[in-house]
């Protein structure tokens, strides 16, 4: 993973191999591989020549130079060192500056020429996105394409002609993006060409000259990223004092972390919200549902004591299982309360933000600034434009809490993790439930063999499923709301409950007027910036994986960004991500499962271990489900996990570890379980990777060794 990881990084990856080519050539003089006298008269030759012959010598050098980069030819990096031993630091610079522009410019031509109208009538619609990027901002990213080698010069050169990015904007460009890294370079090779002999090359001169090469990708790097701030905030005046580290609008899962660890690391920190402190996680999402869950599971399980051998019934309390859960939330509250946070030395403050400047909050008339800003806004229930949803007063998972009563008739539109889980609870708690989804069938991000035990489980709690349908509109008969299928069905229900997504909440913060959405949409980096510079964002706002503890990864992320950005910045690392649908029985996953993994074109194997075959699983009556374990062929190495069952969310932590840490089946198999456990699974999934992977030669040399030993 390190490894891959310094590949990406093509800066580092220049720089090491610059020192790596120093300490070759190094070596090579100093073995006496390279007669350095013979070197010494041929360049003095050479020189001699270019001083009786200045115009023509120069003519030639340059056309050889037009040439090779107006041809995309290797070698461009040796001509320049070249010049630079050859016409010294001054001539060779502006040699090797007007060669290397001329050439480029010429490519850049050859390839409009040529390319330009068959790519646009081919991908018109791309084509005009990048021209109004290359209208808008052409200029700056071509600099930073110069001026930091991210790709080879002759692929800019080609890429920049397939757009309309005018030839002398692209000449200048070129001219001032490349004109460090040639000074650079000259600058080496006329070092190189002042070697007497093989005690020089160690000489501080040299090593200077090397050393700046090596440091001109990240010197480069920080210009262009320096340069990128200034230009992005031209706009507007910096404050010359800011009365806060770091504000932080939101005080859900996100925003709580980011205030935590930017307080712990000793900032100044404001913390604004306008609703309740916790966010949806702790009022309207996870905590509650989760409370739900448990009275529902409860109540299952009443329904069929004879499983266990048990005889009686406990009837559902609807408004006393509303009261619990008001409770519950209530126990949790404390520790994400403005108290808690005040204590730890964050100002929290109540009220609306909307972002005046990169820096300026403005909240209930007051007018804060922060050396930078944190958006964790969260998100909210997507509503579809359905015909008469609006009369039928919908329920969504917000405002699903505030029921006293129980619906006799519940329909949910969505099919995904919302939507089951509180489809099967309140069929549980007796509530004639409907789940309609468009898609064609149930959780379809999961795998096929998932979605069916998820429709059967539905199925056995009395939740009637029409998958592949959308509603078409909602009326009423008089007597009941009714729900008009595309397929001409029409269903009675007493409440709606939408559940078909969540939208990032980005609407009324000022986020449009200082450029930060695209299509409506908030676009961040790897780092969780911004456009803006000084703004970064962290959780459902940033409308990637939208769980509570993706927005606590997130959050770490972008506040460490945000506090020391300037000196390091951290990308954002999700790669190894759990999630878990709190269904009965639940169903977990951590990387890839088949339909990824196809879709990918990965090549895997799977293991698969029924939970019926679980001792525990069995104790417990709750032996349906399964662990499918994704590999790469013929090795252990953990590509993804799929668990079904009942307590799948906590068997899938040792998995995730694994994954996470780079141990495969082969580790977890020699690690001791505690028996009867639920993680006993995860051993005996290794357990059928490593018989399945048992070498036969080995088997059966060890039947030959152990009949021998019986005599």
């Amino acid at each position: 993973m390190d490894q891959a990881r310094t590949l990406r990084s093509p800066s580092k990856t220049v720089g090491a191999a610059l020192f790596v080519a120093l300490v070759i050539v190094l070596a090579v003089f100093v073995s006496g591989h390279v007669n350095v006298a013979d070197m010494v008269d041929r360049l003095a030759a050479a020189r001699g020549w270019i001083n009786l012959h200045p115009g023509l010598a120069a003519l030639i050098f340059a056309a050889g130079y037009i040439a090779v980069t107006s041809l995309s030819l290797p070698g461009a990096t040796a001509l320049t060192l070249i010049g630079g031993s050859l016409f010294g630091l001054w001539a060779g610079t502006a040699l090797v500056s007007f060669a290397s522009v001329t050439g480029a410019t010429i490519g850049m031509t050859v390839a409009r020429f040529f390319l330009r109208d068959a790519i646009e009538r081919r991908f018109p619609d791309a084509v005009a996105r990048v021209d109004r990027g290359i209208a808008a901002d052409g200029a700056r990213y071509l600099f930073a394409l110069r001026l930091v080698p991210v790709i080879p010069f002759f692929l800019v050169n080609l890429t920049m002609g397939l757009t309309r990015m005018p030839v002398r904007t692209f000449a200048w460009v070129s001219l001032v993006g490349m004109l460090p890294g040639t000074v650079a370079y000259v600058n080496a090779g006329q070092q190189l060409a002042s070697i007497k002999s093989a005690g020089d090359v160690l000489s501080p001169r040299i090593l200077l000259a090397f050393a700046a090469l090596a440091a001109l990708p990240f010197v480069a790097k920080a210009g262009n990223a320096w340069w990128s701030r200034r230009g992005a905030l031209r706009a507007w005046r910096r404050p010359q004092r800011f009365d806060y580290n770091l504000i932080v609008i939101g005080a859900g899962s996100a925003g709580l972390v980011t205030a935590y660890i930017a307080a712990a690391a000793g900032a100044r920190v404001a913390l604004i919200e306008e609703g309740e402190m916790g966010g949806d996680c702790l009022n309207t999402g996870c905590v509650p549902s989760k409370a739900l869950i448990r009275s529902a599971k409860l109540a299952h399980e009443a329904m069929q004591p004879e499983r266990l051998g048990l005889h009686g019934r406990l009837e559902p309390d609807f408004p006393a299982i509303m009261r619990r859960i008001e409770k519950v939330v209530a126990r949790v509250a404390p520790h994400d309360s403005a108290e808690r946070y005040r204590t730890l030395g964050v100002e929290i403050i109540k009220g609306h933000a909307r972002l005046a400047d990169p820096w300026t909050v403005e909240v209930e008339g007051r007018r804060l600034t922060g050396r930078r800003i944190v958006l964790a806004t969260g998100a909210e229930p997507a509503m579809p434009a359905i015909p008469g949803l609006v009369d039928v007063e919908p329920l969504t998972s917000e405002t699903l809490w505030s029921l006293t009563e129980r619906p006799k008739r519940l329909l949910v539109l969505g099919g995904g993790a919302i939507g089951c889980e509180l489809a099967q609870s309140f069929a549980r708690l007796g509530s004639e439930t409907i789940v309609v989804e468009a898609l064609p069938r149930l959780i379809a991000r999961e795998d096929e063999d998932a979605s069916e035990m998820m429709h059967a489980a539905l199925h056995s709690d009395g939740v009637t499923v029409i998958a592949g349908v959308a509603v078409q509109s909602f009326g009423n008969d008089g007597e009941a709301w009714l729900a008009h299928l595309a397929d001409g069905r029409a269903l009675r229900f007493d409440r709606v409950l939408i559940a078909v997504g969540r939208r990032p909440r980005t609407r009324g913060y000022g986020l449009e007027e200082l450029g930060l959405l695209e299509d409506g949409k908030l676009v961040v980096n790897d780092r969780l910036r911004t456009r803006v510079p000084t703004i970064y964002a962290a959780g459902d706002v940033i409308g990637r994986l939208q769980f509570t503890h993706a927005a606590g990864q997130y959050a770490w992320f972008a506040t460490m960004n945000a506090l020391f950005g300037d000196f390091k910045t951290w990308k954002a690392d999700t790669k190894v991500f759990p999630s878990v649908i709190y269904t009965d029985p639940e169903i977990a996953r951590v990387g890839l499962n088949e339909t990824e993994a196809r879709e990918r074109g990965v090549a895997y194997e799977i293991t698969r271990y029924d939970l019926a075959e679980l001792d525990r699983a069995i104790a417990d009556g709750a032996n349906e489900g399964f662990v499918k374990v994704l590999t790469v062929p013929g090795k252990d190495r953990i590509l993804g996990v799929t668990i079904v069952g009942a307590r799948a969310g906590d068997m899938l932590g040792e998995f995730t570890l694994a994954m996470r840490h780079g141990l495969g089946l082969n580790a977890i198999l020699r690690t001791i379980h505690p028996y009867p456990g639920w993680t006993d699974a995860a051993r005996a999934t290794a357990g059928e990777w490593r018989r399945a992977h048992a070498p036969a030669w080995a088997l059966a040399l060890s039947a030959r060794i152990l009949r021998w030993l019986r005599g």
